[in-house]
């Protein structure tokens, strides 16, 4: 579970600063929306940030740690990240041994999510992350911000 886990979130939270550092070089709006109902981008990116811990707390038997107020600047959703980053970093294999059985609790909205470890993760967690990073992401590209899929994902190269 630690595998399927904490370097994932690592590597696309890092993925998540450059972009955050390629729109604040734009000065991005973090109010921006793709649509009126849609959340905003500084909410985005708090709200991937954010799974990571609501994801890997529960798994190791921890917490979620408190996470405050939305972040208003981009120097703000950078301590985010950087803090959990740093949460991260202190998780081990051994605090998460046995939790793809381990029943864990989050909320969805106004629902709220029970499930074994295992498909918390890759059925909630993972796909909750995933749908704000990509929505961070469009919303940095519909501004004008240039990234591609190498700056996602940081595998893919083109010419």
């Amino acid at each position: 579970m630690y595998a399927a886990s904490v370097p994932v979130f690592q590597r696309y939270l890092g993925q998540l600063s450059r972009m955050v550092d390629a729109g604040a070089a734009q000065s991005c709006d973090l109010q921006a929306r793709l649509v009126p109902d849609m959340l905003p981008l500084g909410l985005q990116i708090d709200i991937a940030t954010q799974f990571s811990l609501r994801a890997c707390a529960p798994l190791a038997g921890l917490e979620v740690p408190p996470f405050g107020q939305g972040s208003a600047t981009f120097a703000d959703l950078h301590a985010r990240i950087d803090r959990a980053q740093a949460f991260l970093a202190a998780l081990t294999p051994a605090q998460m041994a046995g939790s793809a059985q381990r029943l864990c609790t989050d909320q969805a909205g106004q629902a709220t999510v029970t499930l074994p470890g295992e498909a918390f993760l890759a059925q909630y967690a993972l796909p909750n992350f995933f749908f704000h990073l990509t929505s961070a992401y469009a919303l940095l590209r519909q501004q004008g911000v240039p990234l591609g899929k190498a700056d996602f994902d940081g595998w893919h190269q083109y010419g």
